[in-house]
């Protein structure tokens, strides 16, 4: 399957799951809260797929547009309601319910993100030892005094094993906090030494998506041949007729030394053609290839390095965790993912960070289709990730989103009676606005990537 074919059916199944589980929580609430509910749907339009059941004659659907879902429940501004029923409508019920019900949505998505990182932390992954390659100089890393070979051993007094937990928390301190981190490190000498690492807020959330290297370090490489491993499938190497096993000398005649040269020499051509120079079987030729963009601003060639097993066995661990203690790793991993999504959204709203870091479907494709590529667990932290700030958008207090009623809910809890339908006609209108701006604004971005 090509690489486009994997994203779109990695993000097929990722909002697929998502969506269910998402309105699972409405329709689980609601029935239990005594509301009727007539339809259970994944996705918007015409079904594709029904089914009847159950002694309230729901109806559970596919329908043909995949970017959402929706359960519709019994409710007298949707049409008459017999006597008998009024009792179950959703607009006959306390507040309390009806908020309880609302909420649900994106409290079950939270769930979700917990049930994953617990899975993973139970389950056990193989992970890189955060050890710091190459230090820029004069970069704030090197100011804290980190050095080449330094291990990450903890950051702000919580344990990190992997890359992942060191990307989080750092991040996590620099935009959260005013910058300034803890970071405790092992040296290659077998030494602990404790720093204190000041971060700019600004540039982690401007348009750079390569935190490591604003901050001025990169994670430790081993030293590679510039030689193709494996084809990305739809990638610019496959197109250009390159074959696994090609070793690349030069790129555009400037001399490559190895995987790391490499990776620098196309850096900086997202988008333009190069010409290289590679020895197949001993016979030297060119070829032409017009480098496509990653994170729109760096040049890929659509490879991957040719990697000895043994090299990076001295470089990983296995993390895992008890039942009990995973419980305690998932809630932080779920809430520090939490707040850290609010936090660059407010940063977004008033203007400190790039609106460039919003994505959209497209993007959220790619990574679905990368994180599906790489294996089961990197797919599923991707899920989590999607699941948290899925539930916190529904959250934002736009109309039509969840967030939106429980806004008019607290309207009728000061007020003491509902909005009035004329309000409520508006304000679905405002919401509609907003969503479709905020959806144009995501999908010029993610087009900007592409074409940048």
């Amino acid at each position: 399957m090509s690489g486009f074919g994997i994203s779109l059916l990695a993000f097929l199944v990722a909002i697929g799951i998502l969506v269910a589980f998402h309105e699972f929580g409405h329709y689980w609430v609601a029935r239990r809260l005594g509301v009727k509910v007539l339809r259970y749907s994944i996705g918007f339009g015409k079904p594709l797929y029904t089914r009847i059941a159950g002694p309230d004659r729901i109806e559970y659907c596919i329908s043909a547009i995949p970017l959402g879902g929706y359960v519709k429940m019994l409710d007298e501004r949707e049409g008459p309601v017999p006597e008998e029923e009024r009792h179950r409508a959703f607009n006959r019920q306390s507040l309390r319910v009806r908020s309880a019900i609302v909420i649900a949505g994106p409290a079950f998505n939270f769930l979700f993100a917990l049930a994953v990182y617990w899975l993973i932390a139970v389950v056990g992954t193989t992970e890189v030892r955060p050890v710091v390659g190459e230090v820029v100089p004069d970069s704030a890393a090197d100011r804290a005094g980190l050095d080449s070979g330094d291990e990450f051993v903890a950051i702000s007094g919580r344990d990190t094993y992997s890359w992942q937990q060191v990307l989080m928390a750092l991040l996590d301190r620099g935009v959260r906090g005013s910058g300034e981190v803890d970071v405790t490190v092992v040296g290659a000498d077998g030494q602990q030494r404790e720093l204190n690492m000041q971060l700019d807020r600004r540039a982690l959330l401007g348009e750079d998506p390569d935190m490591l290297r604003l901050i001025g370090f990169e994670p430790w490489q081993p030293r590679l041949e510039s030689r193709v491993g494996e084809l990305i499938g739809g990638g610019a190497a496959e197109e250009a007729g390159l074959r696994s096993g090609d070793l690349i000398l030069a790129v555009d005649d400037q001399p490559v030394a190895d995987w790391g040269g490499l990776v620098e020499s196309l850096r900086e051509h997202a988008g333009e053609t190069v010409m290289l120079r590679i020895d197949r079987d001993g016979d030297t030729m060119e070829r032409e290839v017009r480098l496509q963009a990653a994170d729109s601003s760096r040049g890929v060639l659509g490879i991957r390095p040719d990697v000895p097993a043994w090299l990076y066995e001295d470089m990983q661990q296995t993390v895992r965790y008890g039942p009990i203690e995973s419980v305690g790793e998932a809630a932080r991993d779920t809430w520090q993912a939490s707040v850290l999504t609010v936090q660059v959204l407010w940063r977004m709203v008033t203007g400190e960070a790039s609106l460039k870091n919003l994505s959209g479907p497209i993007n959220i494709a790619q990574y679905a289709g990368d994180t599906a590529s790489s294996g089961v667990v990197p797919f599923l932290k991707f899920l989590a990730i999607v699941s948290i700030s899925l539930g916190i958008i529904n959250l934002l207090p736009i109309p039509i989103l969840d967030g939106g009623h429980l806004m008019y809910f607290l309207v009728e809890a000061v007020r003491g009676r509902p909005p009035s339908e004329r309000a409520l006609l508006i304000g679905q209108q405002l919401g509609i606005v907003m969503l479709l701006m905020i959806m144009s604004l995501a999908f010029y971005n993610d087009l900007a990537r592409l074409i940048s």
